[in-house]
């Protein structure tokens, strides 16, 4: 906390006259000059007679902090998702969350793949979120807007550069940004749920996303684990992901001190489910995971088995699993990938939260294909609007 540079001294003096004057003796009398005291510091005073009793340091005023409002139906959560609460957060100091209801995504856009319980163990689970409502409208009402800026405290309410339309065409923040609350950040460009789910007529995801290595360090915690910190390790595909890995990496967290994710690479995963998975590419996977607020690190592209290096080189205490896990219980070759920590002791399984998985997911968006396609159709239209009207957005 910072403090004021010289108040507190004047303070000392008003409040306590005899002490500071004897103060000020026994420095003359201990022969410390003026350039002896200023070489110390008055700023290095607060803290030190502070911490005896003797001047409550005064501190400034507390600035307020600056609380800022993103909504969206977030089904389907992927990078692009994870991205954008993350510049969100770096417009305040607090993000608080809209998860759009279920009724108002399916008169505005069609039928959601994730229920309401999954879409909002996602956003919570990501680590830029500080507060969640659920049940957020569509369209920023004046009666809502004013439920933000009154009860919720919102200073701001933020939306990516990209159109959002209500049925009728309007703009749905036409209201915050004519109360001038409104901030703007960049889109991600390379997905979208549209996109995710278009790809599931069982035809290959063709991924637009430009991997860079300043959006990896911007995802990341930029630390690593200390000398005695208990790393939790879990490997798998993660793809699509959901409430289900939310859940599992959480239950990893609570085992040790950093939790250590590995990400198959795309061969593996196709290996061990099919030619059409998986639907999200490496790169894109990793940054889903590394946006989860229970993971520290990842290895990008970890290997199939579980070496004794690969635990010597991360200093890896506990390797755990799920209960609940889309593949074989070995690899192609016939070998448990755990068989090294196994032999250790330093294998356990976890039983899993959820029994969602990404194949369940992929049939519900199967189910509903007919839905999804004209969903789709208006989805189409705005987007080829705002790439042909698309400028450039400073920020990210």
């Amino acid at each position: 906390m910072d403090y004021e540079s010289s108040s507190w001294i004047w303070d000392g003096v008003y409040c306590h006259p005899h002490l500071f004057g004897g103060l000020m003796l026994t420095a003359a009398l201990l022969g410390l000059s003026t350039s002896y005291l200023s070489g110390i510091g008055f700023s290095s005073f607060p803290y030190m007679f502070s911490d005896l009793g003797i001047f409550p340091a005064k501190r400034r005023e507390n600035k307020k902090r600056v609380r800022v409002y993103m909504d969206g139906c977030f089904d389907l959560m992927h990078y692009g998702h994870a991205n954008a609460l993350r510049q969100a957060k770096a417009l305040g100091d607090e993000l608080v969350v809209g998860v759009v209801s279920d009724e108002e995504i399916i008169a505005n856009k069609g039928p959601p793949v994730l229920s309401m319980e999954e879409r909002l163990a996602l956003v919570s689970g990501l680590k830029w979120v500080d507060e969640v409502i659920a049940d957020a409208p569509y369209a920023i009402t004046e009666q809502f807007m004013n439920s933000l800026f009154n009860e919720h405290k919102i200073d701001y309410i933020i939306h990516g550069d990209d159109p959002c339309l209500l049925p009728d065409g309007t703009d749905a923040y036409a209201l915050a940004k004519k109360a001038g609350r409104y901030k703007q950040i960049k889109r991600t460009e390379g997905v979208s749920s549209t996109d995710i789910v278009g790809t599931q007529s069982h035809s290959s995801h063709v991924s637009q996303f430009l991997p860079t290595s300043r959006r990896i360090v911007q995802f990341s915690n930029g630390k690593g684990p200390g000398p005695n910190a208990r790393v939790v390790y879990i490997d798998g595909a993660f793809d699509l992901f959901h409430a289900g890995h939310v859940e599992i990496l959480r239950k990893a967290k609570q085992l040790g001190d950093f939790v250590l994710v590995g990400i198959h690479t795309d061969q593996i995963v196709s290996e061990q489910r099919g030619r059409y998975y998986p639907i999200m590419h490496l790169h894109e996977r990793s940054l889903s995971v590394l946006a989860c607020r229970y993971v520290d690190e990842v290895i990008i592209g970890a290997p199939w088995e579980v070496s004794r290096d690969v635990i010597t080189t991360f200093n890896i205490s506990l390797v755990v699993h799920g209960t609940v896990a889309e593949r074989n219980s070995s690899s192609p070759g016939g070998s448990d990938p755990y068989a090294v920590p196994k032999a250790m002791g330093i294998f356990r399984m976890l039983d899993s939260p959820k029994d969602i998985t990404t194949t369940s997911v992929t049939k519900r968006i199967i189910a509903n294909h007919e839905a999804y396609t004209k969903r789709n159709a208006k989805k189409t239209q705005s987007e080829k609007k705002y790439y042909d009207e698309k400028v450039y957005v400073s920020g990210d």
